[in-house]
This record gives structure tokens, C-alpha cells and sequence, in this order.
């Protein structure tokens, strides 16, 4: 699959849950070139989940949901492209999607990857739901399989959601980044506890293979700009995806501010790929710390 540095970008699912459409997705790639965002390193427009119809045509084959995305998923890979962005898509180790709105790829891993990559797609977030009583292994093994066959320019994004410790095997079946965690949640309780339990596995995160405690919900109005602040740093040190979960063409100046910190985006990318561990707790106050490129320090408190 696709390494290289950390892929950053955008997702869908945290401000649109199934609210989405051809045209947010294309608005979204504008917004990301027009505000600068583009520049500094987000280049990814992921769609979430709910982009499909519910069922698959005669061929087996997913089809775009007629009514929201009616041009299709390469027409809208090639709109992308052509603004020097990237696509990403979802689909689901199962025989649906969480959703329940769309199918899974579960029995169709290389149909599907085939489908994705005939239609340009750069990115694949591959979640858990409707395991049909199968197991974790055997599902993200066939999709690995999938990938290594058709599917190696395409980033690939295991949201198992932490349940059997995907930092110790997701990178040997071609993970470019695994979920260490449930869903985040917008408000501060959940964003810390993501951040708890991704903390742990720190060791197992470096070029080409990342831990995701989940998307970011900075912009989305459930914390205050402080708690975001700490938010987008957290994720930065912990060398996390950060992948936007906000409209972005109508963040307000504070959350804009907040996501295009330079200084927080070269600890997030350095070279060095050393995720930031907690190393001290002392009394409520939380310090992280990490190796540092020269030049460049490499501290966060909270």
C-alpha cells in the first residue's frame, strides 16, 4: 500500500454523518485549495461512509448512490485531481457498512479494490461493522490480500477500532494507519481518552504504518478553542492522521488558525516518525514529550 509521509487531509463522517453529495465533496476540495489548507499538506478528500447505493448491480459491483453522487466517484477523483488533491473512499470488513446504508466489501475485497482503483481512488478507510460472525483476522486478511494485489497506490486506513491490537499486526498486512480506538466524540472527556488508549501503542508507530486514535473534531463546536488547541496538538505529537472533521467551508477564523499552526504540523510530519508519549502525569497536569529534528522542539503540557 501507499507509505511515505503521514496522510493528512479531510473526512466526511464527523460534521456530515450521511449528509453528504458530490457537490460538499467538491466544495470541500475548493475550500481546502482556497483557504490554503491545500498548501500546507491537506491533501486528502475522504468520502465516509454512505456514498453507495444499498445494493450492488447485476455484476456485483457497488454503485454510487444515484440521487447524491449522481457523476459517479471518478468524475469526482478526476475533479480532485486536477486541483492537485486526493480521493479517499470507505467501505467495511462486512456485509454492510455501519451505516447499514451500503454494502461491505466482505466476499468482494477484489472486486471492489479493482472498482476503487479503476475509479482513481488514492485512499481506503476500512471499518468493522456486520462481521457476519467472521473473524478480524480472516476479514482484514482478505482485504490485505486485495490490496497487495490491486490496490498498492492506494492508502490503506484499518478502522478496526482497537479491539485485538491492530498497532501489533495491522502494518504486516500493508496498513498505512490502524484505529486504536473507538469513535471519538466531540467534547473533551472523549478526545482525552482517545488519546489515553492510542498513547500505549506508541512504540509500534513510525514511517509508513501510523496509529489513528480517530478524525479530528476541531471546528464542530463541542469543545472550546482552548480544549481544540490542546486537541490538534495532541494528535500533532502523536504523529496521528490528521484528518479535518469540520465544514471547512465555513470554519470560523479561531478553528482556521488552529489546523494551519505550522509549527505543530512539522512536529506532526518530521522525518523522524517518533510518535510523542505521555512522560510525566503530575497532579491533572499531563506532559508529552518525543525525540526532536534539530532545531525544533519537541514538548507539549496539558
Amino acid at each position: 500500500a501507499s507509505a511515505g509521509r503521514r496522510r493528512w487531509g479531510w473526512n466526511s463522517w464527523n460534521h456530515f454523518y450521511c449528509g453528504i453529495s458530490e457537490e460538499i465533496i467538491r466544495e470541500t476540495a475548493d475550500a481546502l485549495i482556497n483557504t490554503g489548507l491545500a498548501q500546507l499538506g491537506y491533501k486528502y478528500v475522504n468520502i465516509d461512509d454512505c456514498w453507495a447505493e444499498l445494493n450492488r448491480d447485476y455484476q456485483g459491483n457497488m454503485v454510487p448512490n444515484k440521487r447524491t453522487f449522481p457523476s459517479g466517484i471518478k468524475a469526482l477523483a478526476d475533479y480532485v485531481h486536477a486541483k492537485g488533491l486526493k480521493l479517499g473512499i470507505y467501505s467495511d470488513a462486512g456485509t454492510q457498512t455501519c451505516s447499514n446504508k451500503m454494502p461491505g466489501s466482505l466476499d468482494h475485497e477484489e472486486q471492489d479494490v479493482k472498482t476503487f482503483a479503476s475509479w482513481g481512488v488514492d485512499y481506503l478507510k476500512y471499518d468493522n461493522c456486520n462481521d457476519a460472525g467472521r473473524s478480524v483476522n480472516e476479514r482484514y486478511t482478505r482485504m490485505s490480500n486485495a490490496m497487495k494485489k490491486y490496490g498498492q497506490n492506494i492508502f490503506f486506513s484499518l478502522c478496526e477500532w482497537g479491539n485485538e491490537n491492530p498497532a501489533t499486526w495491522a502494518r504486516g498486512m500493508g496498513g498505512n494507519s490502524w484505529r486504536t480506538t473507538g469513535d471519538i466524540a466531540d467534547n473533551w472527556g472523549s478526545m482525552t481518552s482517545r488519546a489515553d488508549q492510542n498513547d500505549k501503542w506508541a512504540s509500534y508507530a513510525g514511517p509508513g504504518g501510523w496509529n489513528d486514535p480517530d478524525m479530528l473534531e476541531v471546528g464542530n463546536g463541542g469543545m472550546s478553542e482552548a480544549e481544540y488547541r490542546s486537541h490538534f496538538s495532541i494528535w500533532a505529537l502523536a504523529k496521528a492522521p490528521l484528518l479535518i472533521g469540520c465544514d471547512v467551508r465555513s470554519m470560523s477564523p479561531q478553528t482556521k488558525t488552529i489546523i494551519s499552526n505550522q509549527e505543530v504540523i512539522a512536529v506532526n510530519q518530521d522525518s523522524l516518525g517518533v510518535q510523542g508519549k505521555k512522560v510525566q502525569s503530575d497532579g491533572g497536569l499531563e506532559g508529552m514529550g518525543r525525540p526532536a529534528q534539530r532545531q525544533q522542539k519537541g514538548g507539549g503540557s496539558m
